[in-house]
């Protein structure tokens, strides 16, 4: 009997494996759509705009689970099959241009923000829906329009002139998460810095779990990005410099919040090579970084606290994390009413399965404070790698977090 039940179960295993391989070879060709929009206006009203569609040899994302979230995110993009009406591919996303909604000069001052979106390429024609969500997970802004893969518009990307270098091979290229390091403020002569440095943040990832436990699912690249001048622009020190991806410090006003607001140039960079993910090493002693989730994680290299913070900033842009720290003065981003997407936090308004196994097994608790609120949002333990630099771990919450999203992509 036992016997019999192992083979069901392995047959129910192949028929699934099958299923996943055959719905991407029946929706898509081996090839990446890259959308790029613009996401425009103020706190009151946002809209989107296609700008370009792309395409590129080769599909470097998952095959599996095409139809399912890894995370809720503040906005996803949904693919419809026009013939059958099914869904064909979901993914999630965090921008920039939703954390600007929430400050002072989205008040007053309409600005528009450039966003890129890579899906698998479709064999015919697709409908495409871009959804903004606001704090309450509540559609803000929505779009909806149609692909077809014969377009004559869809310009054909060659391959970046750019130079790779495998820094770390997966064990199975086929299956695995794909890392490509991007060089910002490293001149064509300081490549060999580049190099050692991605190699430092490299290190840094994986003397963490569950990254330590999972290297080998792990495909990383260095893209060698030249910049005409060393660094990034330092806007409070009036410091401007002529990078590749026009990084700078001071967004939103503050001081140590580093980031580029050029996707379309920091897609063009990448054009061709494996990637799903991106760390932007950014060749500055100032202290500072920025994590979006499935955007980009981008970090100081020349600061003391370089290893903590890439690490950090890869909880964000990876793993969806919530940062943990609160400020006494912050407006409340997150409710009562609504439960936080990102795993690593909570209001009790539906706790569910995020950590109440951890409660159970003694692992965690729900200490009060966190996604820069003192009040009304719990985390799992008093510290974490989300919390502070000087904590060496990721907490057990969000390593099981990290677990299941892992786990989502390869398995």
């Amino acid at each position: 009997m036992r016997t019999r039940q192992l083979l069901i179960s392995f047959l129910a295993l192949m028929c699934s494996t099958y299923l996943h391989a055959q719905v991407f070879d029946d929706y898509f060709t081996d090839n990446t759509l890259r959308i790029d929009y613009i996401f425009a206006g103020d706190r009151n009203q946002q809209n989107i705009y296609v700008d370009q569609l792309s395409k590129t040899k080769g599909w470097f994302g998952r095959r599996k689970r095409l139809n399912q979230l890894p995370l809720e995110g503040n906005g996803q993009i949904t693919v419809t099959d026009s013939l059958t009406g099914k869904v064909i591919y979901r993914h999630s996303f965090s921008t920039l241009f939703q954390e600007w909604i929430s400050t002072e000069e989205s008040k007053n001052t309409p600005k528009s923000f450039e966003n890129v979106f890579l899906v698998p390429f479709p064999q015919r024609t697709a409908i495409v829906r871009v959804d903004l969500f606001d704090y309450h997970q509540n559609v803000s802004s929505s779009l909806t329009h149609v692909v077809d893969p014969s377009d004559i518009l869809i310009r054909c990307l060659p391959l970046t002139s750019n130079k790779c270098v495998t820094l770390q091979q997966a064990s199975d290229t086929t299956n695995c998460i794909k890392i490509a390091y991007v060089a910002e403020g490293y001149t064509k002569n300081q490549m060999n810095s580049f190099l050692e440095d991605a190699k430092i943040a490299t290190e840094a990832l994986f003397e963490h779990e569950p990254f330590k436990t999972m290297r080998g699912v792990f495909n990383i690249v260095c893209v060698e990005s030249e910049s005409k001048e060393e660094g990034t622009s330092i806007p409070h020190d009036n410091k401007w410099k002529d990078t590749v991806l026009g990084s700078h410090f001071d967004t939103f006003y503050s001081q140590r919040y580093l980031t580029t607001l050029h996707l379309k140039r920091l897609h063009d960079a990448l054009s061709g090579i494996p990637y799903e993910h991106i760390i932007v090493l950014v060749n500055t002693s100032q202290y500072g970084g920025g994590g979006i989730y499935n955007s980009y994680n981008l970090s100081s290299t020349k600061h003391k606290h370089f290893r903590p913070v890439v690490v950090h900033e890869f909880g964000h842009s990876f793993g969806g994390l919530a940062d943990e720290y609160e400020y006494t003065d912050s407006d409340p981003m997150y409710f009562s009413d609504t439960e936080p997407w990102e795993p690593n936090i909570t209001t009790k308004h539906n706790f569910g399965l995020k950590w109440q196994n951890l409660i159970d097994e003694g692992k965690a608790g729900l200490v009060e404070g966190g996604g820069y609120q003192t009040k009304g949002v719990w985390r799992g333990l008093p510290d974490c790698r989300m919390r502070t630099n000087e904590h060496k771990d990721f907490c057990p919450v969000c390593q099981q977090a990290l677990q299941r999203l892992i786990d989502f992509y390869v398995k």
